[in-house]
Parts: C-alpha cells; sequence; structure tokens
C-alpha cells in the first residue's frame, strides 16, 4: 500500500560527495516526520538525521555540518545531501517516514536501504 524507494548511493570517495533520495508513494494521506537512518557492517542501525512536516531538523553530531536534510512535501520526497564524506560514513543508507494513510492508519514505513561505501 505503502512504498519507499531510495536512490543515489554508491562508492564515492573521501571527501566526496552523494545525495541520497527517496520517494514515498501508495495510498498516503499525509507524512509527518521523515528521516535517514544507516547501519555499518557489524553495527546497529543509527539515526542519521530527521526532518518534520514543518521543515524543522535533527542531526546526530557526528554529521552535523557535513549533511543537509530536506523534504518537498508536494513530491513526498525526502532527500539526504553528504558533502566531505568520510570512511565512517560507510553504511547502508534506510529511509524511514511516519505516514497517515488513506485507510486512516498511522505507521512508520521504512525503505530497503541504499548502499553508501567511502573508499579511496
Amino acid at each position: 500500500q505503502v512504498q519507499l524507494v531510495e536512490s543515489g548511493g554508491g562508492l564515492v570517495q573521501p571527501g566526496g560527495s552523494l545525495r541520497l533520495s527517496c520517494a514515498a508513494s501508495g495510498s498516503i494521506f499525509s507524512i509527518n516526520n521523515m528521516g535517514w537512518y544507516r547501519q555499518a557492517p557489524g553495527k546497529q542501525r543509527e539515526l542519521v538525521a530527521t526532518i518534520s512536516r514543518g521543515y524543522s531538523t535533527n542531526y546526530r553530531d557526528s554529521v552535523k555540518g557535513r549533511f543537509t536534510i530536506s523534504r518537498d512535501n508536494a513530491k513526498n520526497t525526502v532527500y539526504l545531501q553528504m558533502n566531505s564524506l568520510k570512511p565512517e560514513d560507510t553504511a547502508v543508507y534506510y529511509c524511514n517516514a511516519n505516514i497517515y494513510t488513506t485507510q486512516r492508519t498511522f505507521m512508520a514505513y521504512w525503505g530497503e536501504g541504499t548502499l553508501v561505501t567511502v573508499s579511496s
């Protein structure tokens, strides 16, 4: 009924940039908070950044000043601009969205993830 599809991952050298996108589609009435999480090999999934419907943002300390989260409410899409990438940013990045559906349900949805590899 609701799908989140991420794109934009890949291999980049240290110091480089990538832009991730995540588009939500399906039986959507409205979307509350959206965010990005990541999971490195052997580690737990961690919050990277979130953005409210009113564009308030929150970042984990290690990405502040390097990553920027944004959203386009008309397109049900959230973005993550990642600059000055470091090897420790290597992980699978997951999109998350809290969605009110047209069936009057409210729950968190997840994308399938996109791999970001930072390596020379």
